[in-house]
């Protein structure tokens, strides 16, 4: 991917998690039905974005140390079979993590919301465009001593992937944000028995298309 694409897909991914009810907004409605408070609802968004956020980052890390540590194609392989794999899993055993219910603070909120995307695989699903973001002249050979984290197939700097983190993140959290407001103020949760959608399903299908992807691009 070259220019503006990655950036743009970043956000697209970033909505679509945002719109998925797992990732965090079903959670945040049901804290604001329970208090009865639009506030409360508002004051979830935040943590969840931030575990959210949290677990896009340790992909992200990993990759680069992976790609600092072996041939690029190779990781790209890797990456496409665990990804593959993964959503493969998910299809079949479609599991979510276990919460003792609404009575949280902010700090187990946003551990919440980090093993929900680590279990659905929110960073995984970023790969393709992570491999594809710009590369520094030169890779990573050439990088100053403070570009620890390197990413992509030339070497992209720690800056590159904090921005790809933030992005996404920002994008999703502004989604999920209008739905939840939407949803708890207009619509009601009876909207999920109306017309319900399996977003396990789709998500797992997800997963799949995308190692598919990162191996043959």
């Amino acid at each position: 991917m070259d220019g503006v694409w990655p950036w743009v897909t970043l956000c697209l991914l970033g909505a679509y998690h945002g719109l998925n009810p797992g990732m965090g907004w079903l959670f945040a409605v049901g804290l604001g039905l329970q208090e009865g408070s639009r506030g409360a609802v508002r004051r979830a968004l935040v943590p969840i974005a931030v575990g959210h956020e949290l677990s896009v980052a340790v992909v992200v890390v990993v990759l680069g140390g992976a790609l600092a540590a072996g041939p690029a194609a190779a990781v790209r392989t890797v990456g496409a079979v665990v990804l593959v794999g993964f959503g493969a899993l998910k299809l079949l055993r479609p599991r979510h993590p276990r919460w003792v219910g609404f009575r949280v603070d902010r700090r187990q909120l946003t551990a919440w919301s980090f093993l929900m995307s680590s279990a659905h695989g929110a960073g995984l699903m970023l790969l393709p465009v992570l491999l594809g973001l710009p590369a520094l002249a030169g890779g990573a050979a050439d990088a100053p001593e403070h570009e620890l984290l390197a990413l992509g197939a030339g070497g992209v700097s720690l800056w590159w992937g904090a921005a790809a983190v933030v992005v996404h993140s920002t994008a999703m959290l502004a989604v999920m944000g209008v739905v939840a407001v939407i949803v708890y103020e207009k619509v009601g949760l009876g909207v999920l028995r109306r017309a319900w959608v399996n977003m396990d399903l789709v998500w797992a299908a997800t997963l799949v298309v995308a190692g598919v992807f990162t191996l043959f691009t």
